[in-house]
């Protein structure tokens, strides 16, 4: 069942303008949002709305190409990216129904070979990979903050930035009353994921049993919690199920993901465990080996969706 309702909004101005009781007010609108529903609605948040426009207006005329040319984009020869970077069709024995281009950390990728149409394309994906990494940097301080922990906690855990991805997203139109899926329900293995939208609509987040709609609305952004700081926390902060559902036409978005190094020990942290008398809820996972589960559950053939791999795996 879908239920009418707004998600949170956290207004980020405090923090470029440098209003301490405004960056206070915002920081506990997080913490109440991260804690009771895992997605709130960031406005303000430095990304320019221009830019947010255009690389959506750019993505939609790169995606109704030919698939010839689509493609074309691809990884340069001998890249090092940590996922296969470039134009993908979500395979088509899975009840997803999306295409998608997706862009690893310049390190690794941004030498993609682009079409020379639609212009400037190339251009739109790498400012918004900058610009959402800025806000990424932000939001984990922030985030930080609504934890409690020590100061600058989360920036030196996560130092590295090598597996933040970007995707630009065409999901299909239904055309059946039973065509509803776009993308599975499922919760996100990120730190952090951000995602701004088209006008169409269609994402929709789970809380209490009910759909709840992510609605657009222009030059807001999206964001919510993965697993890894769900486990972090020990359940303090919610990573919360969400999906996609299709519309009669195209629906156009991006979305980016605040990742960490695969190398990474993640558990809940002693700040929500041995330091205040609980017992932690998982048990401690490599991070390389939970993203390669959670990636192979959803792309392989012989998954089914009930197999779908997920942090409850690691649950004590």
């Amino acid at each position: 069942m879908v239920t009418s309702g707004a998600l949170p909004v956290v207004d980020l101005a405090p923090f470029f303008t440098g209003d301490a009781s405004g960056m206070a007010r915002a920081t506990e609108a997080m913490r109440e949002a991260c804690r009771t529903l895992g997605f709130f609605r960031a406005v303000n948040h430095g990304v320019p709305a221009e830019l947010m426009a255009s690389a959506l207006e750019l993505s939609a005329s790169f995606f109704a190409l030919p698939d010839e040319e689509k493609a074309k984009v691809r990884p340069a020869e001998g890249s090092q990216a940590p996922l296969a970077a470039g134009y993908g069709l979500h395979p088509a024995h899975l009840v997803d129904r999306y295409e998608y281009v997706r862009v690893c950390h310049p390190r690794h990728e941004l030498n993609l070979y682009f079409p020379d149409e639609p212009a400037g394309f190339r251009e739109a994906m790498e400012e918004c990979y900058a610009k959402l990494t800025e806000l990424g940097l932000l939001i984990q301080d922030i985030l930080n903050d609504c934890m409690g922990l020590p100061p600058g906690f989360l920036r030196d855990f996560n130092s590295d930035r090598g597996l933040d991805v970007m995707v630009a997203l065409r999901y299909f139109p239904s055309t059946e009353p039973e065509e509803k899926i776009g993308l599975s329900e499922h919760e996100d293995g990120s730190c952090i994921s951000f995602v701004f939208q088209d006008g169409v609509g269609g994402l929709e987040v789970l809380k209490d049993g009910q759909w709840i709609p992510a609605e657009p609305v222009e030059g807001s952004i999206v964001v919510n919690i993965g697993d890894v700081v769900r486990v972090l926390s020990n359940n303090r902060l919610r990573s919360a199920t969400h999906r996609v559902v299709r519309k009669p036409v195209h629906r156009h978005s991006f979305g980016f993901f605040w990742s960490i190094h695969g190398d990474k020990w993640i558990e809940p942290l002693p700040e929500f465990t041995a330091k205040v008398g609980d017992a932690p809820e998982y048990r401690g996972f490599q991070y390389s080996e939970y993203m390669q589960r959670f990636m192979k559950s959803r792309t392989d053939p012989q998954c089914r969706p009930e197999d779908a791999f997920s942090v409850s795996h690691y649950a004590i």
